[in-house]
Order: C-alpha cells, then structure tokens, then sequence
C-alpha cells in the first residue's frame, strides 16, 4: 500500500513539473466554464484550473522568469542609485512598479550611450515600444492577497527584507519565499496586525 502511494504521488509531481505553461486567462477562464459530465465544475478545485495547477501551488513550484535583457542590479545599485529610484511606486501605493524604458532612459540619453544596449533601448523608445519584464513576485489570484508596498515603506521594512540582496544581484531571482508563515512572523516580529483582513479580501 505504502509503494502505491510513493508512486501515485511520484507521478503526480511529475505531471505537474512536466507542464510549466501559464495558460493565458482565456484559457484558464474556458476551463472553469467548461462542465464535467456531472455538470459540475471541470476545474481540480474551484481554484484552480488543473491538477498540475494545484500541485505546483502545493509544492511551491514555479518556473524562473525569463526577463527580456539581463538587467544587472548590481552594477546600478553599485552607482548609488536607491531603489525608489526605479521603482518609483513603491513610496505612494501597492505596487513597487517595473521601470519602463523611459525611465531607464532618463539617465541613458546621456550615460553609456555608446553601450549596444543602450542604442537597442534607443531605438525602441524611437519606435515606441517597452520592456516585457516578467514578475518575479506575485501571488495566485486565488490567494486573495492584498500586498501594498506603501504601508511597508512607511515602516522602515527595508526591501532587502522581501527581495534579498539586490546588491549582490544581477538579473532578479526570487531570494525570498513570502508565504503566510514568512509574513505572520514578520508581522508578529514588527508588533504589526495579524488579522486577516490586513492581508487579505
């Protein structure tokens, strides 16, 4: 019986690292229309879309985001430069905000322009497009989470608290897993409200 189990749960964990795709929202909202053959809902849970879906989410398995240039953090924070600097959103609002390419070109119409990248970013502020950055972090929609950058920023929860070192970072990775015990505990250690409605909706 033990031998069955291993290998049911083997596959299932197979299944779900097998297909790393996020499906497009209308995909995943035909999904949830769609009916099983009992007329209830086709979905694995009401929260999720598939069973792949629902153990990725269980085990915390997510695919790294692949980021349209390899933006060094290192090098920039190394020039002095905070991060409001770029992520300008973080001081007023629930989002910290992902530079567009006329915020990098702010400083890079005159810094480094003979740089290949730089003339890349040039030309396509010329021909009016922008970066698609990847999130890095975020939470499942059916977490319900409600995270505002502003509340924590007024605190003086420092971002290397969330983000890790971005000064020893190049490209972004995830450096901290924020599950709920990571804030609840973070939450208890600052004296800040645990109740449920503060994080969530």
């Amino acid at each position: 019986m033990k031998a069955w189990l291993a290998v049911a749960v083997l596959a299932l964990s197979t299944a779900a690292c097998a297909d790393w795709s996020n499906p497009p929202e209308q995909v995943r909202a035909a999904r949830v229309a769609a009916r099983s053959r009992w007329g209830t809902s086709s979905v694995y849970t009401p929260a999720r879309s598939s069973l792949a879906d629902a153990t990725r989410t269980h085990f915390g398995l997510r695919a790294d985001p692949v980021q349209p240039f390899a933006y060094s953090h290192r090098i920039h924070l190394a020039q002095d430069l905070a991060c409001v600097d770029c992520h300008q959103g973080v001081e007023s609002g629930p989002r910290a905000g992902i530079p567009g390419i006329s915020t990098c070109m702010t400083c890079h119409a005159a810094i480094a322009t003979d740089k290949p990248l730089v003339k890349s970013m040039a030309d396509m502020q010329t021909r009016g497009l922008d970066f698609a950055w990847q999130r890095v972090y975020d939470y499942p929609r059916e977490a319900h989470v409600r995270f505002e950058h502003q509340p924590h920023i007024t605190a003086k929860v420092e971002c290397s608290t969330c983000h890790g070192d971005m000064r020893q970072q190049e490209v972004a990775t995830r450096q901290v897993n924020m599950d709920m015990s990571f804030c609840v505990n973070c939450h208890r250690e600052k004296k800040a409200s645990n109740d449920c409605l503060t994080c969530h909706y």
